[in-house]
């Protein structure tokens, strides 16, 4: 396992997407993210969004809707289906500016947190970004709508840690939650993951090994081929927090 800083950027600016090349910085384009007041939005999920449709009792109004289809005509612009997923893309920075580097791309992410799904999806409407778009989902759920082997690359990045044993239950990532990953992935596809909890990531290692359907290896610095950060990622950047990266490669 390998803990690692990475070196602050020269230059942060709050409001813009900027991505860091090797030999330098590039701005692709300016997003003014004070156009889009933040709503109070918990940070933590509640704890019942981290288990499968059939196990929710009672009230139900928290939780999502059951999702069988999604018509990808009506979702991109261009109708073609997603060539990547961020499971619990947050506020959505990783995943607009994903879209925003990779036009020809599509990217779908799923949210636990209603609140942040229609924040993001106000960004995403207001900048007219045609190929990104935000759901209300929780991956336990499965992807009954993603054909098989059509994405290119699935992102976990920095998830609830759910330290106490006794919530290990909540935690999404599992045998099952890999399954389908693999399903959706096309040959030799990638799923990429990121924490600061080395005790996660040791949960993460222990899991994949026992799925037996990735290869993976810690990714370095100079080896994580990509360019944009996430919202915690930047922080961790900011606070000088270790973080841990992992790239793992469908058998």
């Amino acid at each position: 396992m390998k803990i690692f800083k990475l070196r602050k950027p020269n230059v942060w600016m709050s409001g813009s997407l900027l991505l860091q090349a090797n030999v330098g910085m590039t701005i692709l384009k300016k997003i003014d993210y004070t156009k889009y007041p933040l709503p109070r939005i918990r940070h933590h999920a509640k704890s019942g969004l981290y288990f499968p449709q059939r196990q929710q009792k009672g009230n139900k109004f928290y939780y999502h809707p059951e999702i069988k289809h999604i018509d990808w005509k009506q979702t991109f612009s261009d109708g073609n289906p997603p060539a990547l997923l961020d499971i619990g893309c947050g506020l959505g920075k990783f995943l607009v500016e994903t879209a925003i580097t990779e036009p020809d791309k599509n990217i779908l992410g799923f949210e636990v947190r209603k609140g942040a799904v229609e924040w993001t999806e106000g960004v995403i409407t207001g900048e007219e970004i045609p190929n990104a778009r935000a759901v209300w989902y929780s991956a336990v759920n499965g992807f009954p709508f993603i054909e098989t082997e059509t994405l290119e690359k699935v992102f976990y990045f920095f998830p609830d840690p759910w330290l106490k044993k006794k919530h290990y239950k909540r935690r999404a990532f599992s045998v099952k939650l890999l399954k389908e990953i693999h399903r959706v992935l096309k040959p030799n596809g990638k799923l990429y993951l990121m924490t600061d909890v080395p005790e996660v990531d040791e949960f993460q290692q222990g899991i994949i090994n026992e799925s037996g359907l990735f290869n993976f290896k810690y990714s370095g610095v100079d080896e994580w081929d990509l360019s944009v950060r996430t919202n915690h990622e930047a922080f961790c950047l900011e606070k000088e927090i270790p973080f841990i990266r992992m790239v793992c490669e469908k058998k």
